[in-house]
């Protein structure tokens, strides 16, 4: 990784910084979205601070400062450009990955469900790093509309990778400079598979174009003060993953995340992702590696270490369903057969649901992001209660105030689902990783 000094860029564009990374908007700012807000807009798209405030047309006093910008966690180890041995390149990545505690549990990217309160809720419990969503790096260079709503951090929201899709390496650079003060990590996203990355050429379909590739990652290592870091999948053919990951590491990557399927293996569910597969591109590489798959309660957490030498683990859906899982937390349907040695864990989605809500009040995200996180949440109490699924789903204007009734209603039903424990005490489990 070879880093030089942070270039200047010009004030048009610093000067969208603050806006940006504001993450507790004042309520004059938030006045100010919502009277330019495109009144065709889909209600969903916009802040959830937005529409409580829509018909108050009275400003409130300013009680609290925005948070103040965190300072750039690599700074100490930007150098000029130039040509470094891949020794130092490695020793530089891992002294990075040192200097920010060597974190083993992480939130995956989540395209619009890693958002900075779903980011919070999960390091409030036990998550020690977290991704961005995926951000379209076109449009967010583009976009000042888009970079408010899609992208805000905190002081308290780090180690952080800030992960974008693209197959332009300028465009790339421009977005990720726009970032680059506010993370630990830039990432570039070449593992979605889904139709519309390979609409937009991006993600897994940039497998087929590996010189594209090696571009977009020597183009941030020459360029940025933090490192590169890339999230991959798995070709079908085990050598050539590890081709593919031996060129992305002499590229610059400082970091590689490995998503034990291939491209074609989309169901999480129906395709168990290859460890073995993992462990051999770990095996390959002198640089820190991480794991993504098959994560689903913190015993998969120590089998993965264990089994792919791996430095951390990556969750996403079991995430979504269960925030409190890097604390030892386990839904129903991972006790079964294990009901004698499990208990009560004084937890439920629902409370965990109302966390969120809080988080989403002092940090505003679209709607979209909140009706996605509260379907994914409660849908197994929607099960149980379908009528109230469908009074959700009737709300084209969500409100926080219809959001906590809601919970309120499910209880009052006599509806609770617990999340479990381990009675040997998932804590041990979680000291265990730690040493």
């Amino acid at each position: 990784m070879n880093f030089k000094p942070m270039t200047m860029i010009p004030l048009r564009v610093t000067s969208l910084y603050p806006p940006l990374l504001t993450v507790k908007p004042t309520m004059a700012q938030t006045r100010t979205r919502t009277l330019h807000s495109d009144p065709s807009q889909d209600s969903d798209d916009l802040l959830c601070s937005d529409r409580n405030n829509h018909d108050n047309q009275q400003e409130q006093p300013e009680h609290e400062e925005p948070s103040s910008l965190p300072e750039t966690a690599s700074s100490s180890l930007a150098s000029p450009r130039g040509y470094l041995s891949g020794e130092v390149r490695a020793e530089r990545a891992w002294a990075h990955w040192t200097k920010l505690g060597r974190p083993k549990l992480i939130v995956a990217p989540m395209v619009d469900n890693s958002e900075l309160p779903f980011r919070m809720l999960c390091r409030r419990y036990g998550a020690e790093a977290a991704y961005t969503p995926m951000l379209h790096s076109r449009i967010f260079t583009e976009s000042e509309k888009y970079r408010n709503e899609e992208f805000a951090t905190c002081k308290e929201d780090r180690p952080l990778f800030v992960q974008f899709c693209a197959n332009d390496p300028e465009i790339l650079l421009n977005a990720a400079r726009r970032v680059e003060p506010y993370c630990d990590y830039v990432d570039i996203n070449l593992g979605c598979p889904q139709r519309i990355a390979r609409r937009g050429n991006y993600g897994a379909f940039l497998m087929d174009n590996l010189p594209l590739v090696k571009s977009l990652v020597e183009k941030l290592a020459l360029n940025l003060n933090v490192p590169v870091s890339c999230k991959i999948r798995v070709f079908p053919n085990l050598q050539d993953t590890i081709k593919y990951a031996k060129m992305l590491e002499d590229a610059g990557c400082s970091l590689l995340a490995v998503h034990g399927r291939t491209r074609d293996e989309k169901d999480g569910k129906k395709f168990r992702a290859d460890w073995n597969a993992i462990k051999a591109v770990k095996n390959a590489l002198r640089i820190p590696v991480l794991a993504n798959g098959n994560v689903r309660h913190m015993e998969d957490v120590q089998k993965c270490l264990e089994e792919t030498g791996c430095e951390g683990v990556l969750s996403a859906e079991s995430l979504l369903e269960n925030p409190a899982l890097f604390a030892g937390f386990r839904t129903a349907e991972w006790i079964v057969g294990s009901e004698e040695s499990s208990k009560d864990g004084n937890l439920d989605q629902a409370d965990l649901l109302v966390e969120y809500l809080k988080l989403c009040e002092k940090y505003p995200v679209p709607w979209r992001m909140i009706r996605s996180h509260v379907h994914k949440l409660l849908g197994e109490w929607f099960r149980i209660q379908p009528g109230v699924r469908e009074d959700l789903n009737a709300q084209n204007r969500l409100t926080f105030e219809f959001l906590y009734n809601l919970v309120d209603r499910l209880r009052e039903l006599g509806v609770r689902i617990p999340l479990y424990k381990d009675t040997d005490d998932a804590e041990i489990l979680a000291d265990d990783l730690a040493s």
